[in-house]
């Protein structure tokens, strides 16, 4: 990702007991609200936001990180979304930044979750798009969560392991309507990612479940649905929805891979969300770097 890619400050920070993460930062107006934008699983923040950034940062603060092992995010070591949550919490307490919206697609969304109940002071929305409380509720995800860590360990064990990239799998989020040029830049973003870490993730992306607590989410919320989404059934996504108290909810036209093939359509959704959340806040006073 570069200035050509999104139109963001490009910063190193170094956060103590982390590592060094590498952020791009779109300042926004003065004073306006800050969105942390967390990515999908074998995604990158330049292939699951780039085409959306320029909009959003007409009205606001706009951070985004690769997650861990994604692309130019942290070493992945053993993944976990409990440390993606707080390596953004880490974020922004170096950048000054008292309080965000937590902008989460599909895996980013258990993250953006988490934040909110690992760091609520820090969380004053949430916008949850194409997601869900969890993803292993038939037996037959059940038993694909069992086998993820026999696969996760054939892999580490492959000779070829240490070459193999997470495009390999993340090609099943592309759909039919993704033209050759948007494919091909797509997978060349997923290939930055290692096939054992996009395992690793997928893993815990299977763990995961909120059902238990995310009835207790106390800020303003908006979830935004894709109806055709095979990757996350839209069933799925209205369950989190209904748990929510009485959040936003708005539908568009699109699978798993909107945010590529129609990033116009993505946009406007996204926006229009951020906008029903921000609408619900209180104002705060900007704290900048």
């Amino acid at each position: 990702m570069d200035g050509t890619t999104l139109a963001a400050m490009r910063r190193e920070l170094d956060l103590p007991g982390r590592g060094r993460a590498v952020v791009w930062d779109s300042p926004g107006p003065p004073g306006a609200p800050t969105l942390f934008l967390i990515h999908g699983v074998t995604l990158t923040s330049a292939l699951n936001w780039g085409g959306i950034l320029a909009s959003l940062g007409r009205r606001y603060r706009v951070v985004l990180v690769d997650q861990r092992g994604h692309g130019d995010g942290l070493p992945a070591g053993v993944f976990r979304l409990e440390d993606c949550a707080d390596d953004l919490a880490a974020i922004a307490d170096h950048l000054g930044i008292r309080q965000v919206v937590a902008v989460g697609y599909s895996m980013g969304g258990l993250i953006a979750q988490l934040l909110w109940r690992r760091h609520p002071h820090l969380v004053r929305g949430l916008v949850l798009c194409s997601t869900s409380r969890n993803v292993s509720g038939a037996p037959w995800e059940q038993s694909a969560t069992l086998m993820m860590p026999g696969l996760i360990t054939a892999a580490m064990w492959m000779p070829a392991a240490v070459v193999l990239r997470a495009d390999l799998i993340g090609s099943v989020l592309l759909e039919s309507e993704c033209n050759p040029a948007q494919r091909r830049w797509a997978l060349s973003e997923m290939s930055r990612t290692s096939l054992v870490t996009s395992l690793a993730a997928m893993q815990t992306v299977c763990e995961f479940s909120s059902h238990t607590w995310i009835g207790s989410v106390d800020v303003p919320t908006a979830v935004v649905i894709t109806r055709h989404d095979r990757v996350v059934p839209p069933r799925r996504q209205w369950k989190l929805a209904r748990a929510l108290p009485d959040p936003t909810v708005i539908e568009i036209d699109g699978s798993h891979d909107v945010f590529l093939h129609s990033p116009a359509r993505f946009g406007a959704a996204v926006e229009a969300a951020c906008a029903a959340v921000c609408a619900e806040l209180p104002a705060v006073t900007a704290v900048s770097a």
